[in-house]
């Protein structure tokens, strides 16, 4: 076992694991984020995507020590009250279902609008790539779209 330290959702901190054990594991056991999920365990799914230093990182197969010293954000640290303009268009679009993947889901979104404030149709296509059992897509689609004209209002009345 080693230490590990980490800056979780703002949080300076210290976790001891094997230097290999995947992040998802750090978080969901070892730090109790049990927002971030397990699916496919190969990072093809995307239910764990978290930000690693604000990108979209798949983090099932991400050892723990590959982000020792890294700014780590999971949906719990999106926002704690659903005021995130992604979120309040996810509920608005009715975009889950089961809501299984939705963590990652929002999670690899509000990277896409980090980097690309009002994205295009093919932008969203090629920045979410997380798969959806449900096959809420076309709302996925609408929800980003939504998110943006928000946030783009935010900014523009600040």
């Amino acid at each position: 076992m080693q230490q590990h330290s980490l800056t979780v959702n703002g949080r300076a901190l210290r976790v001891e694991a094997e230097a290999d054990k995947p992040l998802l594991w750090v978080l969901r056991e070892d730090l109790g984020l049990s927002g971030t999920k397990f699916g496919c365990g190969v990072a093809q799914c995307g239910a764990c995507t978290v930000h690693v230093e604000g990108a979209a990182t798949r983090c099932c197969v991400l050892p723990v020590q590959a982000v020792a010293g890294l700014k780590i954000t999971t949906i719990e640290g999106l926002s704690s009250d659903r005021s995130h303009a992604l979120q309040q268009a996810w509920i608005a679009h009715q975009v889950p279902q089961c809501g299984y993947c939705q963590s990652g889901m929002l999670m690899a979104a509000a990277a896409l609008l980090a980097e690309h404030p009002r994205p295009s149709d093919t932008q969203i296509d090629a920045a979410i790539t997380n798969l959806c059992r449900c096959g809420t897509y076309p709302r996925v689609r609408a929800a980003i779209h939504s998110a943006a004209a928000a946030m783009a209002g935010r900014r523009v009345s600040q």
